[in-house]
């Protein structure tokens, strides 16, 4: 993998570990952030050179389970679940775009 998209997709990882208040589903179980971040390192490692770059990990690895096939979900703090994939589209796209800040 590029070394540029392996940073990518880890700056997108340390972002989900950060967000308080979100739960990550998968397979119907629940999960804080901390934990979620964790498994999507696990499963990045795992899936070793089939991930090249940040559009293959979000589609590939961190939107379904390998096991079941079913999407994962995020519990936002406020409440709301939206399907994993969108979500880190989402944030992906806001941390490339956030202004940089010294």
């Amino acid at each position: 993998m590029p070394p540029a998209e392996r940073e990518r997709i880890e700056r997108l990882i340390r972002h989900v570990a950060a967000q308080r208040g979100l739960q990550f589903i998968r397979n119907g179980e629940v999960h804080d952030a901390t934990g979620a971040a964790a498994h999507l390192r696990a499963k990045l490692e795992r899936a070793g050179d089939r991930v090249q770059g940040v559009d293959a990990f979000i589609d590939g690895v961190a939107s379904r389970s390998w096991l079941s096939g079913q999407p994962y979900r995020v519990r936002l703090a406020d409440g709301r679940e939206l399907a994993a994939r969108d979500w880190l589209r989402a944030e992906l796209i806001r941390l490339e775009t956030a202004p940089v800040t010294r």
